[in-house]
């Protein structure tokens, strides 16, 4: 049995409107923990992508 490690980035708009993306990547539980810190933190548009290994998401334009 193999088990398939599956990874995630963020992307949001930081309250001053400037578009950001993770820098690190993440798995599900932590990714959903940080989502809701940024929300937390007044973030808009926040979302969770799945994102490839080794590869991390770009900002939004």
């Amino acid at each position: 049995m193999t088990t398939k490690m599956i990874n995630f980035g963020l992307t949001w708009t930081d309250t001053e409107g400037v578009h950001r993306a993770s820098a690190v990547s993440y798995d599900k539980v932590s990714g959903e923990r940080q989502k809701q810190r940024l929300e937390d933190a007044s973030c808009t548009d926040v979302e969770l992508v799945e994102v490839r290994p080794g590869h991390l998401p770009q900002p939004k334009v």
